[in-house]
């Protein structure tokens, strides 16, 4: 099977290595015509992932032009694995016929929009959708064991990224509901910064499994007023990766929350990160798209609070507990 993966950050290199270890056309592009030059020379990205070498089939290239070309006569499942700021220009650059998922998590700044909601604008009659799941690139280049899923209206595009992508380091699963799927990735950034805040002020294991699991109530909420089904929650790119992602120490959300709770500016800590962390900026629109559908997210908002400086971590603590009791069910009960 050929695929083209468009973005050389860590989670684009990651799946190009893992693919391009039992596919013979793999195609990565990079923006940096440097960086592509650095990475035929010495065959590893060392910006991202400097200790995974890249397997010698795969193939580099700067020339968007002529990697779109290519993946268009070769018929390649293509990715974009550049960040959600980038996904409308690089669908633009392709094909409208052209199949293609995307990795990005996030809401589009400025105009709020979900991955499917831009591709559905510029090619509404596209084969088209996002590859999620719990994932950190370095595991993945490592061929750690990783499962991922699929997630689109057209199951013919599912299948190739299944048979692109599946090995014995990585499964793919497959789903009808790319806006569950899109939904999840988004708003789990945003939970894993209050995770990370809760315990960077030391608040207990007890704190952190209620976090989660309110959180996971917060992000249902959402996705189903938006048109996700329920389900997806409770799978891969719902709960999965939402405990990934509060939990895990290569989480850059969670960074942001760990440092936050040490009294840091926002400012200096996304200087000292060097890469992006999603939640930052999908925070106030994740607010925003709730309010707008009348869902209550409690735990969203104080995340923003604490971002825009209107309340120190230990100030969200409190307004968090000072709330009034009811019942955890159903899912439209905050």
């Amino acid at each position: 099977m050929a695929v083209t993966i468009l973005g050389a950050g860590a989670w684009g290199t990651a799946l190009a290595i893992s693919a391009a270890r039992h596919n013979d056309e793999v195609c990565l592009w990079a923006r940096d015509a440097a960086q592509v030059a650095q990475m035929q020379a010495e065959r590893v990205n060392r910006r991202y992932l400097p200790d995974v070498a890249l397997p010698d089939t795969l193939q580099l290239t700067s020339d968007l032009d002529a990697a779109v070309r290519q993946a268009h006569e070769r018929q390649d499942l293509v990715i974009i694995g550049t960040p959600m700021a980038a996904l409308d220009s690089m669908l633009r650059a392709l094909p409208a016929d052209m199949p293609v998922l995307w990795l990005c998590k996030g809401f589009e700044k400025g105009s709020g929009r979900l991955g499917h909601e831009i591709a559905d604008a510029l090619r509404p009659t596209g084969r088209q959708g996002v590859l999620s799941g719990p994932s950190f690139a370095q595991e993945v280049a490592l061929a750690q064991p990783t499962a991922l899923v699929a997630a689109t209206n057209d199951p013919s595009l599912a299948e190739q990224a299944v048979a692109v992508f599946h090995s014995d380091s990585l499964r793919v699963y497959t789903s009808p509901d790319p806006v569950g799927v899109e939904v999840g990735g988004a708003v789990k950034n945003v939970l894993a910064i209050a995770t990370g805040i809760a315990d960077g002020l030391a608040l207990g294991l007890n704190a952190r499994a209620a976090l989660i699991t309110r959180g996971l109530a917060e992000m249902t909420r959402l996705g189903v007023a938006l048109g996700a089904q329920a389900e997806t929650f409770m799978g891969l790119s719902g709960l999965g990766d939402l405990v990934l992602t509060a939990t895990g120490h290569l989480s850059r959300n969670r960074t942001v929350g760990l440092k936050l709770a040490e009294g840091k500016t926002l400012d200096d800590i996304l200087r000292e990160l060097g890469h992006v962390a999603e939640g930052v900026y999908s925070a106030a629109t994740v607010l925003a798209r709730a309010r707008s559908l009348g869902i209550d997210m409690p735990i969203t908002e104080s995340v923003v609070a604490v971002i825009e400086g209107r309340l120190t971590p230990g100030q969200a603590v409190n307004k968090l507990m000072a709330r009034e009791a009811r019942s955890e069910l159903p899912l439209r009960d905050a």
